[in-house]
């Protein structure tokens, strides 16, 4: 039997998946993917590793958007104009190579959700069913011997695990679009990881996360970030896949 090639499915989260107490000024909630092949990932973990090392000289500087947005923490360096577009342009070539990963993304719109499906289902879980959903649809354009281990931030013990149970179901009962043998298949491991851990793909999933949930917000607006990402959304046949909004705009992005 021949080796199977490896991709790997990093997930991040923007805002919070609370749908009891609602922030008016973020009332979203998107879960972000980036998916790999083990060659892309060997390639943007030496970019990233670089792109430390030229502004910190250390490679365990953990990238993450708030801190970058807020010139907090490591980045208090980006209060000098100067050095802020310089990073900016290095990390804006890093995220807008075409073909370096490819995005998938679920955004849950939390008033409208509310109003349709009501407060109580698992917006994570349903997130996390449509991600895998598209990187299985991904692998099939792809490849036709590979397989995917997927690596989710740690969040809280509980809160893991309930996301593992949610995960196990799904590979018991399969998704909407796929079978539960055809996801078993594909889907080889899910992983815990901590953000301490400094994983690369996390890191981006959480840099991409950010635009595409300000692009799903307000679309209309100058978003020079969301500008960058875009071109790596999952496409198929000329659609675009790798971007869910639920519901669904009137308007569609």
């Amino acid at each position: 039997m021949a080796v199977k090639e490896k991709f790997y499915l990093f997930i991040d989260e923007c805002g919070d998946q609370n749908l009891s107490a609602l922030d008016e000024h973020f009332p979203i909630f998107t879960l972000s993917g980036v998916i790999m092949s083990q060659s892309q990932l060997g390639a943007m973990e030496e970019k990233i590793t670089t792109l430390k090392k030229k502004y910190w000289g250390d490679k365990t500087v953990i990238l993450h958007s708030r801190d970058i947005r807020k010139c907090d923490k490591e980045f208090k360096i980006l209060f000098d104009l100067d050095i802020k577009k310089k990073f900016y342009e290095d990390l804006d070539a890093i995220l807008g190579e075409k073909d370096a990963y490819t995005s998938v993304s679920c955004s849950i719109l939390k008033e409208p959700y509310i109003r349709q499906f009501g407060r109580f289902n698992n917006i994570y879980g349903q997130s996390l069913s449509f991600l895998i959903d598209r990187s299985i649809f991904f692998l099939d354009d792809v490849s036709n011997n590979a397989d995917m281990h997927i690596m989710a931030e740690m969040r809280g013990k509980q809160q893991d695990q309930n996301l593992l149970n949610y995960y196990n179901k799904l590979r018991d009962t399969g998704t909407h679009w796929i079978k539960p043998e055809r996801l078993q298949s594909h889907i080889r491991k899910f992983d815990f990881l901590s953000k301490r851990q400094n994983v690369t793909g996390l890191q981006l999933a959480d840099l991409i996360a950010y635009p595409i949930t300000q692009y799903i917000l307000y679309p209309d607006r100058v978003n020079f970030a969301y500008d960058i990402v875009k071109g790596n959304i999952y496409m198929s046949d000329g659609k675009k896949l790798g971007l869910k909004v639920i519901p669904r705009p009137e308007k569609e992005v």
